[in-house]
């Protein structure tokens, strides 16, 4: 039997560049890394490329300006209210200053006690306190100070997004509600800054009367002056690259996902599946923090990585046979026999059937990392074994 079951390993590539073959580059890296290291590859192992390195490779960027571009050609009477951004240097702050620029008036709507991906400025111990209703209250900035007599403080970054917002733009009016119609009250146009619940705000803007209704996933969906884009995103997913510029969610995936697959058929002549990765679909359980601040975990996957997994509760099934006599074989025999769909069954109970790629993207997320790793392709293997594969 063999002795190990899901291995990940991170691979590291050199610096990419506009322009680089990332194909090419990804597909030796792996060969070289199995050759270096001395294991196999198989057919069915995964490869995971980072979101980040495919944009890089596509030039995928786009400037403030380009931003404040489009922004301005949506949004001609020159004011807009952004509501429900997610608390994030890293991934509104360019995008409000583009909007700006874009714009004479903002007006910006902040949820609370924390945004969208978990990302608090308040406790619920200091609403209960002080009576607030968070689904049905609405707080301008001075009774916010009024209340709580601090800013809107992350607690582990430190950073007061009220005064942080404020120095970014000159005359900004921040108001917090987790009714998207509290916008209304300011002005009619409106941009949904959200990213998973987008379209119920769209929604629920335009039954009460928005003039204008745009979302993140709106903007730059197509070249702005000589632009990166996204075609479905617009701006969601997309990072701080510089002071002056943001680089966006990779495009044309499924393209590179196949013309991948194909070259490591060449190169090792087994079936491999690739996919590309973001932000894993995990919550931390000591900050409360979502970790998917991208539209999806896998923006491109090939065809085998489509569905959710098949599988019986190991734990469930050891706790329930009525003999412990060759118990090994008889889970084995059950796992081998296994209905092709088990929601609803008593034996895969707590096996929650999560997206394959949503998983393995988790998994991916978590081996490379966001920092100085320098391992922005993961190789997974040994996945879609289980209890009964490899048995003599």
């Amino acid at each position: 039997m063999r002795t190990v079951g899901t291995q990940a390993r991170g691979i590291r590539l050199p610096i990419i560049n506009k322009g680089d073959d990332l194909v090419e580059i990804v597909a030796k890296a792996v060969v070289e890394s199995s050759r270096a290291e001395g294991y196999q590859l198989n057919d069915r192992d995964i490869v995971g490329v980072t979101e980040s390195v495919v944009a890089r490779a596509q030039g995928n960027y786009a400037t403030i300006d380009q931003i404040a571009e489009d922004v301005a050609a949506k949004y001609p009477d020159g004011e807009v209210g952004v509501v429900f951004p997610i608390l994030s240097r890293n991934r509104f702050s360019m995008l409000l200053l583009g909007i700006a620029r874009g714009v004479k008036k903002v007006y910006l709507q902040l949820s609370y006690p924390s945004d969208e991906v978990g990302n608090p400025i308040l406790t619920w111990d200091e609403l209960d306190e002080k009576g607030i209703n968070p689904y049905t209250d609405t707080l301008t900035e001075e009774e916010f100070y009024k209340y709580f007599g601090h800013g809107a403080i992350h607690p582990f970054t430190g950073i007061d997004y009220i005064k942080y917002y404020k120095e970014l733009v000159e005359g900004i009016t921040i108001i917090f509600s987790n009714d998207p119609r509290a916008i209304l009250r300011y002005t009619p146009q409106v941009l949904a800054a959200d990213i998973h619940t987008r379209f119920r705000t769209k929604r629920l803007l335009k039954q009460a009367g928005a003039s204008t209704v745009y979302g993140l996933d709106d903007i730059l969906t197509r070249p702005v002056n000589g632009s990166g884009y996204h075609p479905q995103y617009g701006l969601l997913g997309s990072n701080k690259a510089s002071e002056t510029t943001v680089k966006l969610f990779p495009r044309d995936g499924e393209e590179f996902v196949n013309r991948l697959q194909a070259r490591l058929k060449e190169l090792t002549g087994k079936h491999m599946e690739v996919m590309i990765y973001g932000d894993g679909a995990f919550k931390d359980p000591v900050s409360g923090i979502w970790e998917l601040a991208d539209p999806v975990v896998s923006p491109a996957y090939t065809k085998g990585l489509e569905g959710t997994p098949n599988e019986v509760k190991l734990k469930y099934l050891a706790d329930n046979m009525d003999t412990k006599e060759n118990i090994e074989e008889k889970i084995r025999e059950i796992i081998r026999s296994k209905d092709k769909n088990l929601v609803g069954r008593m034996i895969s109970q707590g096996t929650t059937p999560r997206r394959l790629t949503d998983l393995l993207g988790s998994l991916c997320d978590l081996v490379s990392g966001s920092g100085d790793k320098g391992t922005p392709v993961v190789l997974i293997q040994g996945y879609f074994d289980n209890y009964a594969s490899n048995v003599e």
